[in-house]
């Protein structure tokens, strides 16, 4: 009786289940890129748009410290544990494994007792600040699916900046200010992510809701992914059609949970007081246990599969699509102008595949720079339209003026051409040669003209020096300023000090106090007339 009653239960309970499972779950997970279905032409492929699945993206990233020798053990030193700040006979030494806290273990899976985490040196150069910067890179575009979480061992930082690139660390840009007073530590208000809406949710705001003492049960600091993602998609994340549709449409919200890397940057160590106990510095440091970062290789909906091997993260595009995120159309397959897919309509989406070059117009070879082509019927040739990517010529196979081969690149790399950078104020113009060399002015030396020959000065470019301490020494006392112009004594004037200024009037007489001028050597003149294109000989 009680088997029946309980079988009746559990098919009540699977039938309400069945009808109450949220809404992403029967929407899938774009988990599939092609399926053959039967049309009256028969089998043929049907493509959707797809992603690879959301995983723990710790495992593929290289972390970066700077300072470098920031890390504790290198010398040996003590520190205070967490639960009673002046009990300081903690040790961290970095030759004894036991005792040493290298940065790896901020992503380890398998920790002794009774953690492991990476440590800082203590802040023992106060007041100097103890600033840590803390990169994590993956050499590849990922897409977050879940909260940034820290997990710190020390107190949480009074003072903090989540940071992002999308790429690869050239600019940065904040992703979220932490502070225990906003308004003193970054000049803004605090604001916590519920205080934000779908119009406001890019916004970059400061915190105070992690950001406190010494307490042991606060430990972690969070950058809040899925309440953003609520703000479309429902507190429960069930009405994914509307979030679906904001990051098809909306580039600047797609990109806001786009990285390549991100950045901790560690500005002020958990003080828990007003003002810093000088006595005890070993009380200050940083210590993290743990970082999650959640997310996806960015394939732009044309992979499922993204590849780890030689360290790198790749791809495996499907579409007819290539590059490392799936970026553009294959050869042959340029036939109409790359797209990413589209979540869009729920729940296969749109592949946006590639599909083959119009071949009517003969060999249209442009190594992905161009779609276009035109025939030339005086040449009989066909040649590109419309170079994209700094690239010229028929194939746009040359780099327009301005810039270069670059020989680490195939010819259809979207970087194939890198700009000149060629200085103005030393260059003949802004043309460099296939080397990235640029062609230099007289006196102008260097790869981009940016240096001086011997000889010379910068001052709005290169130029000749009038006075040096070797050979164009000023004379009379004259004092050399900036290689440009020797500054004289009141009685002395010339381009070296070399004259009576009493000369130049004719006022130069026994009784005017003023002895004849000191006359230099020839050999200390001969520089003077070479600069002042002195014709025929010196009068001595």
């Amino acid at each position: 009786m009680y088997l029946s009653r309980f079988l009746s239960i559990h098919a009540l309970w699977v039938t309400v289940s069945s009808v109450m499972q949220p809404y992403p779950l029967v929407w899938g997970h774009y988990d599939v890129c092609k399926t053959q279905i039967y049309t009256e032409e028969g089998k043929v492929w049907d493509y959707m748009a797809c992603q690879p699945e959301s995983t723990d993206m710790t495992k593929y990233l290289k972390v970066k410290l700077d300072p470098p020798d920031i890390t504790c053990g290198d010398p040996p030193e003590t520190f205070c544990a967490m639960g009673n700040p002046y009990m300081c006979n903690n040790e961290c030494d970095a030759s004894t494994p036991e005792l040493a806290h290298p940065p790896e273990l901020m992503f380890d899976f398998e920790g002794r007792h009774p953690s492991t985490f990476w440590q800082s040196a203590t802040w023992k150069e106060y007041p100097k600040p103890l600033q840590v910067n803390i990169t994590l890179s993956w050499s590849k575009t990922i897409e977050l699916t879940d909260n940034i979480v820290i997990t710190f061992e020390s107190g949480r930082p009074d003072q903090m900046i989540l940071e992002k690139s999308l790429d690869y660390g050239r600019t940065w840009q904040p992703y979220q200010y932490y502070a225990t007073d906003c308004l003193d530590a970054f000049h803004m208000d605090p604001k916590s992510v519920k205080d934000l809406s779908q119009h406001t949710v890019l916004e970059i705001i400061c915190t105070e809701e992690y950001s406190t003492g010494y307490m042991t049960n606060s430990k972690i600091i969070h950058f809040e992914i899925k309440d953003r993602f609520a703000f479309f998609a429902g507190p429960w994340l069930r009405n994914m059609a509307s979030l679906y549709g904001q990051l098809d449409t909306t580039k600047k919200l797609r990109d806001f949970f786009t990285v390549t890397d991100l950045r901790i940057r560690l500005l002020r160590p958990a003080v828990g007081e007003i003002f810093v106990d000088e006595l005890h510095l070993a009380r200050y440091f940083y210590a993290i246990s743990d970082i999650k970062v959640h997310g996806r290789c960015k394939c732009n909906l044309h992979a499922t599969v993204c590849v780890y091997d030689n360290s790198k993260l790749t791809c495996e595009c499907e579409h007819n699509t290539t590059g490392p995120d799936c970026g553009k159309c294959k050869k042959n397959y340029q036939g109409r102008p790359w797209s990413p897919g589209s979540y869009l309509p729920i729940p296969k989406g749109t592949a946006n595949t590639c599909i083959p070059s119009i071949s009517s117009i003969g060999n249209c070879e442009c190594f992905g720079h161009s779609n276009r082509c035109s025939y030339i019927d005086l040449l009989n040739t066909v040649i590109c339209v419309s170079c994209k990517h700094n690239t010229r010529g028929q194939h746009c196979e040359l780099c327009r003026l301005g810039y270069f081969r670059n020989a680490s690149a195939q010819l259809d790399d979207e970087n194939v051409c890198i700009e000149c950078y060629c200085n103005p104020l030393g260059s003949v113009h802004d043309r460099c040669n296939g080397s990235g060399f640029c062609e230099c002015k007289t006196g102008t030396t260097g790869p981009k003209c940016d240096e001086c020959l011997p000889g010379n000065s910068w001052h709005y470019g290169c130029q000749p020096n009038v006075c040096d301490n070797e050979l164009l020494h000023c004379q009379n006392g004259g004092t050399c300023h900036n290689n440009v112009r020797c500054l004289c004594p009141a009685a002395y004037t010339g381009i070296l000090c070399e004259k009576l200024r009493c000369e130049e009037s004719g006022s130069c007489g026994s009784d005017s106090g003023q002895g004849a001028p000191s006359r230099g050597s020839p050999a200390l003149l001969l520089p003077l007339a070479a600069l002042l294109g002195t014709a025929g000989p010196l009068a001595i």
